[in-house]
């Protein structure tokens, strides 16, 4: 899974830069991601994700184990 998050599932998008004429062209918009190293207390090991920020305050809002599960039941992470 390249540049796409983990958690939250964000990945890269497109879109144009325009200048100041105007003019139109190409380019893609990526997440800002890191690969983040959280340990998983009931599994008793660590855990390294690809996680964006807003993923990473989404694990500090909600507790690592419930965004876990939350990414894998909406297809974001197949296994952890």
């Amino acid at each position: 899974m390249a540049r796409v998050c983990q958690v939250t599932g964000k990945k890269v998008s497109s879109g144009n830069n325009v200048s100041h004429s105007n003019r139109k062209t190409k380019r893609t918009f990526k997440p800002n991601l890191f690969k983040k190293k959280y340990y998983l207390e009931s599994e008793d090991r660590w855990v390294i994700l690809k996680v964006s920020t807003s993923g990473m305050k989404t694990i500090n809002k909600n507790g690592l184990e419930a965004t876990l599960k939350k990414a894998k039941a909406e297809g974001h992470i197949t296994q952890y």
